[in-house]
């Protein structure tokens, strides 16, 4: 075991110096990068996770902690966890790209992990699903490493990510082969769609790509598989999440978030969802944001921020 030399630390008065009291609590991010969750053949999924490190709590990579004989982190220590897919219109994520933003979690007390899903030139529909699932799966096997408190995790999203997000709060897959890790739980206690694209039922559901509506060449043709929705109507209604969502429907609270001027995604997918979570008696909360576009930061503004705080804690407790 590593142990820290004796040290005394430095109380010789300076003239003229302030002496600033700390509290051992105040906050940064430690960023662990690239940590592989799944593989699939030559493909290898990875995920970006922040933990909240203080000197009260100092936390290390299990890779530091087992090079100087330390143990995972403590029970005591563990934080909910936010679990986030970025949008990519189903392509190639960023991974990296929000970071900074979501790093705001941390400081608020979470772990916060950033999935790769694989994208349509990988896999098609339900990849992405199964994929965010299977990061949900890995850390709570891996919740000591990294210091998550498997009960408390919540699974969010923008954009197509928005979409996987929402999709996997149905797919319950616990017992298929898709499942990596057998035995372990892929479900969460809440979802948060952020301006997700959901529904592919109307003409300018993606306004910016309403020339090529459910085309092949289209971002959703091309998930379900380089499909024309258009004459697959089956294939079109199977990737809209409002279209099976029925009563009988397991799914925990879902928080939609979404910009009134969002020419990207149609806000009125996210109300069509909500709207359909309501009809067959599920927990749904929408907020329009009037003016915003597709993301920004508004969607990290500190009332927005607090939203989504406020929503995991009571979907947290609701669980107790």
């Amino acid at each position: 075991m590593f142990e820290m030399p004796t040290f005394q630390e430095f109380s010789e008065p300076v003239e003229g110096a302030m002496v600033l009291p700390m509290t051992g609590d105040e906050t940064d991010v430690l960023y662990i990068k690239d940590v592989k969750y799944a593989s699939y053949a030559d493909v290898k999924l990875h995920l970006q996770i922040l933990v909240p490190n203080s000197k009260n709590r100092p936390m290390m990579s299990p890779e530091m902690r087992a090079m100087f004989g330390m143990p995972a982190f403590t029970p005591d220590w563990n934080y909910p966890c936010i679990v986030y897919v970025p949008g990519s219109a189903w392509a190639k994520q960023n991974v990296y790209n929000e970071i900074g933003d979501l790093s705001r979690f941390v400081e608020m007390g979470y772990v916060v992990a950033v999935v790769e899903y694989r994208d349509y030139t990988i896999a098609p529909f339900p990849a992405p699903i199964v994929d965010a699932r299977n990061a949900v799966r890995f850390l709570r096997v891996h919740a000591g490493d990294y210091a998550v408190d498997p009960e408390r995790i919540i699974l969010t999203g923008s954009s197509s990510g928005g979409h996987t997000a929402a999709y996997a709060g149905i797919f319950h897959d616990d017992e298929e082969e898709t499942n990596l890790y057998p035995g372990v739980s892929g479900e969460v206690k809440g979802i948060v769609n952020y301006f997700g694209s959901t529904d592919f039922t109307f003409a300018d559901s993606n306004p910016i790509t309403a020339d090529r509506h459910n085309r092949a060449d289209s971002p959703e043709g091309l998930e379900m598989g380089g499909v024309d929705l258009n004459e697959n109507p089956d294939l079109m209604r199977k990737l809209t999440v409002a279209c099976n969502i029925t009563e009988e429907t397991g799914i925990v609270p879902m928080l939609i978030l979404h910009g009134t001027a969002d020419m990207v995604v149609n806000c009125r997918c996210s109300i069509n969802l909500y709207r359909r979570l309501r009809e067959c008696g599920k927990d749904a909360t929408l907020f329009l944001m009037k003016g915003s576009e597709h993301g920004g930061p508004e969607f990290y503004a500190p009332r927005v921020l607090n939203i989504v705080h406020d929503f995991a804690l009571r979907v947290f407790n609701m669980c107790r």
